[in-house]
């Protein structure tokens, strides 16, 4: 018994290590190396295959001198507006949010995800609502946040957030839903794509409802009072 408890936590031990080990490499190398697919494009793929649907994957990578720099404000007004002052969380909107669900649980539930996470949950993780997601989630924006600097994560953001079915960062959203590119995004057209952004594959930034074009108007006017992004 002493011998296979033994065995047991030399075992632990080495799986901890690895995962540990392969996880800050993964970090570190992404810091440097552009993200061409994240786990949710597959998770997309799959579900297209399943249903029968067309394959569908539009995403190029792009540096963030490429993007108009009218998007970070964009998203930072509409996502997350002390971006450029947190470390990965913003834990007065979380309060809040927590305090808001508990007094109305029927309605939707209120996230307080910041873009650190979000980019995290892209980029490493799968889409849900588990603890052990969210553990993960937690462990991975930490490590972003420590590793990469702001512009980093905002590009990685930029770049591999699922701005409509089967579509995926600012230049194939700019292509497919404006005929451009990202640098060339107009100001109205980033408030546009940031006001779909709680549900893309709902929301449409090419043709838009009257509600997100509410949002917009409320993300301009919100614009006015981000800083504008560091290059």
């Amino acid at each position: 018994m002493h011998f296979l408890f033994k065995k047991l936590r030399a075992i632990i031990r080495w799986i901890l290590v690895a995962f540990f080990g392969s996880t800050i490499l993964a970090v570190v190398a992404l810091r440097f190396f552009p993200v061409y697919f994240t786990p949710l494009m597959f998770i997309r793929c799959y579900e297209q295959v399943k249903e029968g649907r067309e394959l569908k994957l539009s995403h190029h990578w792009v540096s963030i001198d490429k993007i108009s720099p009218n998007l970070p404000k964009a998203v930072m007004g509409s996502e997350d507006a002390k971006f450029l002052a947190h470390h990965g969380f913003d834990y007065e909107a979380i309060e809040h949010a927590a305090k808001r669900n508990r007094q109305h649980p029927e309605k939707r539930k209120l996230g307080a995800s910041t873009i650190s996470q979000q980019t995290a949950k892209n980029v490493f993780l799968w889409p849900g609502r588990s603890w052990v997601r969210k553990g993960f989630e937690v462990y991975f924006t930490t490590l972003i946040e420590f590793m990469w600097p702001k512009q980093r994560i905002m590009e990685v953001y930029l770049n591999s957030i699922e701005m409509g079915d089967g579509i995926y960062g600012a230049d194939a959203v700019a292509e497919e839903h404006f005929d451009t590119d990202a640098l060339h995004l107009t100001k109205a057209q980033c408030a546009l794509i940031a006001a779909t952004l709680p549900n893309p594959r709902k929301f449409s930034s090419k043709r838009p409802s009257p509600y997100i074009l509410k949002r917009q108007a409320r993300i301009l006017r919100e614009m006015r009072f981000v800083p504008d992004f560091p290059k």
